[in-house]
């Protein structure tokens, strides 16, 4: 790495450590090369990566000198090369990345090839944390049971990874039952500082999962891409990026008693979603940071995609240091993070200057109060307050019930209850975006301690949860003995992963998922979680709601979302008193006492001590060996995928899409689970029927997110979401559409398989905010594999766009003002676009949509391939398949 730096910006430093190299930006200064002092931090951490990488090949000496003159309030979209120094990857998303790797190496050989050349050139840590269901709860049993069953679901899968981390070198896999990858990295991967052949630079990465913006709480630059952007990382890669424009949110003030990280988060998705920050960084600023605990700002961080952003940075300063002790880190670790941060000055302090950044916004954080978020999206904010109020409009105006439905009696094990519209079937303490809080998760405890002293319990009919992001959170909660509280009320422990969050939810107790059906209910969700999407989390779940630990726990005893908790009872105590929630809801100073008692590095050194080694489950797996996969056709859980069979060697010229039909028309804030749903698959739907052909009983469907590395399971499941409303199938819910041809109704796929037969080019048309959501590859590979060939849409959210083009898929845009509705198509068209050869980044693309009577509407749309470099992906009909042609070539 060290050596011939053109800008002569080497220079050491000892640290306690050792002595390393770096790339100093105040030579710059030096120079008079831009002015780096008034740069956002994470601008500057962009800037040292290009500095260091300089090669005059993929990073040139205009890259460091462009970047250095960023000008917040005149941002020139310059694309830059930036080489991340690690990767990381969850296993919904990392099956498929690997499958694509071995992939890769088959098409290598095939092309004549070393298969050796596939291999990561930077570290990845695959972290295991998708995959466990809450099968069983509220029972001592829970954990011991939900795992044995995810090594019973997952054993081919998991057996796949144990080859994967024998084949590939820099490929570290964290078993499963350790804890959710974005907490585990937060805790124990994330270094803040990454040496390599004696050099000392930024941490900083790519994930695929898009909360991988969490580490950004911790000082560290990263986000989330999809699975294919992550593999050309790995395979040596930069990201191709624009310039970003640096949104500033200045907090001031503390937060009041009684509110939690989860309020404030809530607060700023609403505001930041408002301002508008898609594809932007945001850069947390103020004296308010003075008072945030590194937890509560990795909360913040966290939900980063919740409001559109790309990043939501904090930079380094003495609470990172103390955090970073707090975990366990070594002395020489943080020695070298403090004195690096310094030398770069890099380091914010009270004192420290603020940034010029593009566009600011301000909070108060005294102005914070409780909040919930629902019934369908993050943005949209609740006050506690007008909870019940806005559950009855909700009721009303967004699932159509002018009335409640008549109340159901649900049975339970010899007694019965009734339940009806609003009832919590759901509480679920989940996600990595709160249980990586000490805060929120002691209050949590202390508040069900408080109500289990008054005798209150949840309600029988509540499916209740606790999912920790790691093993330290058991090891505090067991110290403090608020597990012994929380198990009281249902909350035993069923698994480390991400469970209800990701749709992990499980089914519902029999009991109560026929009372819902029977009442034709709109029954509700509450979880500690990020999202909330349709159909996300249960599928007989229709309205979810987002909201803080002890917030859970107290709807749980609740049992409805019929209720005003801030004046309403929640139950009676042992002698018949009302009791509310400003009675069981804990202190500050209680939640403080506790976290001071409870905590400590030891149990973080302790609990990664042996991280690699997983349960005895993963240690009884025995995995395949080999540099090469031996691909099963049997295997309902891997396939080779078809992206690189019959690829020839030198790509096709790009033309024109001509004769398109329609296979898919959608409306605002389609997300990626529409397109690609993680969750229960339906017996009946296409994935149904296919595994069920190949012997699979319904019982061991497992979900989507599981089979992500089968193509045949995930391109019949694209589009399959059930609460999917396709406008060519209207008064339909899910994959249905219309095959044009002949006016009949069939699945998605179906149609795509006959549109396939007679050489039937595809487009989908879209409104706002297309892909918004998770970084799920699959969502543009099942969308490519249909046979569809472009999506024009009103917007996009940032890594869905970017996974389209790294498909192959041509991303469009109406031009402002208009989208489907204003030019008046209805899907039924006919469309040809106008292609060639020399397609220029963002230029204008012309679209003729021919009618059935033969008139036409011509429109021109904006291609949102944006950089050079995706213009090379897409000519080659991938990023992956440029890397592979590239690699075979040399």
């Amino acid at each position: 790495m060290a050596g011939g730096n053109p800008f002569g910006a080497e220079t050491k430093i000892k640290t306690a450590g050792g002595e390393f190299t770096i790339f100093r930006l105040g030579k710059l200064i030096e120079d008079g090369i831009g002015h780096i002092e008034k740069l956002p931090y994470s601008i500057r951490v962009l800037l040292e990566a290009c500095l260091r990488n300089v090669d005059g090949f993929v990073v040139n000496e205009s890259d460091v000198t462009k970047l250095a003159a960023w000008d917040a309030k005149n941002v020139a979209r310059d694309e830059i090369p930036f080489k991340p120094g690690r990767v990381v990857l969850q296993d919904f998303t990392g099956v498929p990345a690997v499958v694509d790797l071995a992939a890769l190496r088959s098409a290598m050989v095939r092309m004549g090839g070393d298969p050796q050349k596939i291999n990561p050139l930077v570290p990845c840590d695959l972290v295991i944390d998708h995959s466990v269901q809450v099968d069983e709860f509220a029972t001592r049993f829970a954990l011991e049971h939900n795992v044995q069953r995810e090594f019973e679901r997952n054993q081919e899968r998991y057996q796949f990874l144990r080859w994967g981390q024998q084949a590939f070198e820099n490929f570290r896999v964290i078993p499963p039952a350790t804890g959710i990858v974005h907490q585990v990295n937060l805790e124990y991967l994330a270094k803040v500082v990454l040496t390599r052949d004696g050099v000392a630079f930024p941490d900083s990465l790519v994930g695929t999962d898009s909360h991988t913006t969490m580490i950004n709480g911790l000082g560290v630059v990263g986000w989330g891409v999809g699975g294919i952007e992550a593999e050309a990382v790995m395979l040596g890669q930069p990201i191709y990026m624009l310039t970003p424009e640096v949104v500033g949110f200045k907090l001031s003030g503390k937060l009041p008693e009684g509110t939690t990280a989860t309020d404030l988060v809530l607060t700023v998705t609403q505001m930041l979603r408002a301002h508008g920050v898609v594809g932007k960084f945001v850069e947390y600023f103020g004296p308010g940071l003075q008072q945030m605990s590194l937890p509560d700002r990795a909360t913040l961080a966290n939900m980063a995609p919740e409001y559109g952003a790309t990043m939501g940075f904090f930079p380094v300063d003495d609470e990172t240091l103390a955090y970073l002790r707090r975990t366990g880190r070594t002395d020489a670790e943080v020695d070298l993070v403090e004195r690096y941060y310094k030398e770069q000055g890099m380091f914010h302090t009270a004192e420290s200057a603020d940034p010029v950044f593009t566009s600011t916004l301000e909070l108060d954080l005294s102005t914070v109060v409780s909040s919930m978020a629902g019934p369908k999206r993050p943005q949209d904010r609740i006050l506690l307050t007008n909870m019940k109020q806005q559950w009855r409009k909700d009721l009303a105006e967004t699932f159509g019930k002018s009335a409640p439905s008549a109340p159901v009696t649900v049975q339970d094990n010899g007694s019965s209850s009734q339940i009806t519209d609003g009832a919590i079937v759901i509480s679920a303490i989940t996600s990595c975006t709160n249980t990586s809080n000490p805060s929120v998760m002691l209050a949590a405890g202390l508040l069900a301690r408080k109500a289990r002293a008054k005798g209150l319990n949840r309600q029988p009919w509540v499916k209740t949860s606790l999912a920790p992001g790691s093993r330290v959170v058991t090891e505090y909660l067991e110290k403090s003995g608020l597990n012994e509280d929380l198990d009281a009320l249902g909350f035993q422990t069923v698994g480390y992963g991400c469970t209800t969050c990701i749709g992990n939810s499980g089914p519902l107790p029999t009991a109560v998922s026929e009372a819902v059906t029977e009442g034709d209910l709109v029954v509700s969700a509450v979880l500690s979680g990020n999202r909330n999407f349709e159909g996300r989390i249960n599928q007989q779940v229709k309205a979810n709601y987002l909201a803080s630990p002890p917030l859970v726990v107290a709807y749980a005893i609740a049992g409805t979302t019929d209720i005003d908790l801030s004046k309403d009872s929640l139950g009676k105590d042992s002698d018949g008193n009302d009791v509310f929630l400003k009675d069981i809801w804990p202190s500050q100073k209680e939640i403080t006492d506790t976290i001071a008692s409870s905590l400590d590095a030891e149990m973080f050194a302790t609990q990664y001590a042996h991280a690699a080694d997983g349960p005895p489950e993963w240690q009884a797996i025995s995995g395949a060996e080999g540099n090469l996969f031996a691909w099963d056709e049997k295997s309902t859980y891997v396939q080779e995928p078809p992206f690189f069979v019959d690829m020839p060697v030198e790509p096709p010229p790009i033309a024109s899409i001509n004769g398109a039909r329609c296979l898919v028309s959608v409306a605002d804030s389609v997300t990626t689970d529409h397109i690609s749903p993680a969750g229960a698959i339906k017996p009946d739907a296409p994935a149904g029927l296919y595994l069920q052909a190949e012997g699979v009983p319904v019982s061991e469907f497992n979900s989507y997110g599981s089979r992500r590395g089968n193509d045949r399971v995930m391109t019949r499941g694209t589009f399959a979401n059930i609460r999917l409303r396709n406008q060519l199938a209207p008064g339909t819910e899910g994959g249905v559409t219309t095959y044009l041809p002949t006016d009949e109704q069939m699945s998605i796929y179906d149609a795509s398989l006959k549109y396939k037969e007679s050489g039937t080019p595809l487009v989908v048309l879209a409104g706002a905010e297309y892909g918004t959501g998770s970084s799920r590859d699959w969502a543009a590979k099942g969308t490519y594999l249909l046979g569809i060939r472009a999506v024009i849409a009103v917007s996009y959210e940032r890594i869905h766009r970017s996974n389209l083009v790294g498909m192959g898929v041509l991303p469009l845009e109406f031009q402002t003002g208009e989208s489907r509705d204003a030019l008046g198509l209805d899907g039924t068209e006919t469309f040809d676009i106008a292609l060639t050869d020399d397609i220029k980044p963002g230029q204008d693309v012309e679209v003729t949509a021919t009618k059935a009577d033969g008139s036409t509407v011509k429109f021109t749309t904006r291609c949102r391939i944006d950089t050079p470099v995706e213009v090379e992906y897409y000519r080659n009909g991938g990023i992956l398949h440029k890397v592979l042609r590239d690699l075979a070539a040399s």
